[in-house]
């Protein structure tokens, strides 16, 4: 029809970023379908974090107390803050802004949360918002290796393992493949599932020092539920800890049809890198895990943090960086 249309100027507008492609290959101008953005570009994203200056005496009551109350408006709710002097540039503070409040960021102790410490700043903040219970919608972003998913596996063991407060572990996420798909699998569900889940199991063996019978152990005990988001409709899931990993591909319906599953007493992660797309039809600023970041921004029930820094290798940092 496009095609038919060409001499009178048409334009095609579609979410297909393939269908794009072959478009303007055979001279059709074609546009993205740009109604469904909540952010202008990848960078306007909400980073969850600022740095602010402020006097010595701030800063210093901060690790004093602990606390210092802030006007309302200046922050947003759950927003980390950098607080920064005003005449020393070295001398700062890491605070959260919660209850009309900024609250010193406590520091991971020396075991780490399940034997994981943190690698940098916001990696610490990422550990704040998981291991806070007042805090039951939390997203993370960053590019591969930033240690989204570990940090989230780490803490989803640390309170459902050793402080038991919550029953058990549930790990999703898009069946979308890199490249072509391998087809089916045989076997039970669990066994079909491992090899898409790869990444996951890579985490829980890493934790867990590589002991492949706990881990079974956990997983025929119920303990750790592992699923594709496809089998999510119609449940309810109630005192568990929810990990949505790759949310980038999921879109805002997906979203709703999870976050809607979400009893009393559940907490849910949602991981994220906006630049690993395999849905066509998403893109860095439409996907479904965007959206939650600029629609609950500020509300008390949600956390974020963008994750700046890749830790699993320098290769990998580099080739996230260059490719």
């Amino acid at each position: 029809l496009a095609t038919a249309l060409q001499e009178e100027k048409s334009i095609l507008v579609t979410k297909d970023v393939n269908l794009r492609v072959r478009s303007r290959s055979l001279g059709l101008v074609a546009e993205n379908y740009e109604e469904d953005h909540v952010a202008k570009s990848s960078s306007d994203v909400y980073s969850g974090f600022i740095e602010h200056l402020v006097d010595d005496q701030k800063i210093d009551e901060i690790y004093k107390n602990g606390t210092i109350e802030e006007e309302d408006g200046k922050f947003l709710s759950n927003q980390f803050v950098m607080l920064v002097s005003n005449y020393q540039e070295n001398k700062t503070a890491l605070t959260r802004f919660k209850n009309g409040r900024l609250q010193r960021v406590p520091e991971v102790s020396n075991k780490g949360i399940f034997g994981l410490k943190a690698k940098n700043k916001e990696q610490l903040f990422a550990f704040d918002l998981l291991l806070d219970k007042d805090v039951p919608l939390v997203s993370l972003l960053g590019k591969a290796g930033s240690g989204k998913t570990l940090l989230s596996i780490a803490a989803a063991m640390e309170l459902v393992l050793d402080k038991q407060e919550y029953s058990r572990i549930v790990i999703m996420k898009s069946l979308n493949t890199v490249g072509s798909d391998i087809g089916f699998l045989p076997g039970p569900v669990i066994e079909k599932l491992l090899p898409r889940f790869g990444s996951i199991e890579d985490n829980l063996r890493f934790l867990l020092n590589n002991d492949k019978i706990k881990l079974e152990k956990y997983i025929q005990d119920g303990m750790i539920d592992i699923e594709p988001i496809a089998f999510i409709r119609g449940r309810s899931i109630s005192n568990s800890f929810v990990i949505i990993d790759e949310a980038q591909n999921l879109s805002v319906h997906e979203i709703k049809t999870i976050l809607t599953r979400i009893s009393e007493g559940t907490k849910i992660v949602l991981t994220a890198d906006i630049f690993q797309i395999d849905n066509p039809f998403l893109d860095a600023v439409s996907n479904g895990f965007v959206h939650v970041v600029e629609k609950f921004k500020g509300k008390e029930l949600f956390g974020h943090i963008t994750f700046r820094q890749g830790v699993r290798s320098k290769l990998a940092t580099l080739a996230s960086e260059i490719l």
